[in-house]
């Protein structure tokens, strides 16, 4: 196995913390649901975040797209036209990586601990000026769903850049933190979520995205570079040449 191919083990260990961190507090959420340790600051950020229903700023074009890029437009992007357009050039291997961190996060980790935990999502309190979810939303705060797939498609767009183009790469953590910090405050701005679960969310999401990275490695260092075969230039016959 040649040098660049080998499994880094750093990435191993930050994907397994990041998930050991998101089990944690699925845990310290499930035994008080309605108030974990956290609550404190979810009702500080939500009084300080969350809007109202006769507001404007959640149905606006950059609260609106991140809406859209956690549901059906999202699903579209990471399940399908990614992968589909990585086959297509000729780099299944990355495709198939892409899909399986699109997958593994934000359905088996998200689901599966939505169902554990089945945290209560903020509720209107009229008293207080409070609203609840000002969109529809199944069951369960816990972790954020379109926060999950932030982080998975944040870092599973990252792990199809070389490291040797360090700029391109620059740029997307510029503006893959940008869209997951976005996230975090359009879910709360909307009373679907509280802070905790979408940072937990970011965490669930990313700790996929790593782990699938490091399975995949080997192949995705095999698509670095490799030329798309459309584009390929037709090498003359020994006819031809002769």
């Amino acid at each position: 196995m040649a040098a660049g191919t080998h499994r880094p083990k750093a990435m191993l260990w930050w994907a397994l913390g990041l998930l050991a961190a998101f089990a944690l507090m699925g845990v310290l959420v499930g035994t008080n649901a309605a108030a974990p340790f956290t609550q404190p600051l979810d009702d500080w950020w939500r009084a300080l975040v969350g809007a109202s229903s006769d507001g404007t700023t959640h149905t606006g074009a950059l609260a609106m797209f991140f809406q859209h890029l956690g549901m059906a437009w999202g699903a579209l992007l990471t399940l399908i036209l990614i992968p589909a357009g990585l086959a297509v050039v000729g780099r299944w291997r990355s495709g198939l990586f892409f899909l399986t961190a699109s997958l593994v996060g934000p359905g088996l980790f998200s689901q599966g601990m939505k169902n554990l935990v089945n945290r209560p999502r903020p509720a209107a309190d009229e008293a207080l000026g409070l609203f609840g979810p000002l969109f529809q939303v199944d069951h369960g705060s816990f972790p954020s769903g379109h926060a999950v797939s932030a982080g998975a498609l944040v870092f599973g767009i990252a792990a199809l850049i070389p490291a040797s183009q360090r700029i391109v790469r620059r740029v997307w953590w510029i503006i893959g933190a940008a869209i997951m910090l976005g996230m975090m405050w359009q879910r709360t701005l909307i009373n679907a979520h509280w802070l905790s679960d979408t940072f937990f969310g970011l965490v669930a999401g990313i700790s996929g995205a790593l782990l699938m990275w490091w399975a995949f490695w080997p192949l995705i260092q095999s698509d670095y570079g490799r030329p798309v075969w459309f584009l390929h230039h037709r090498q003359p016959s020994s006819r031809q040449t002769a």
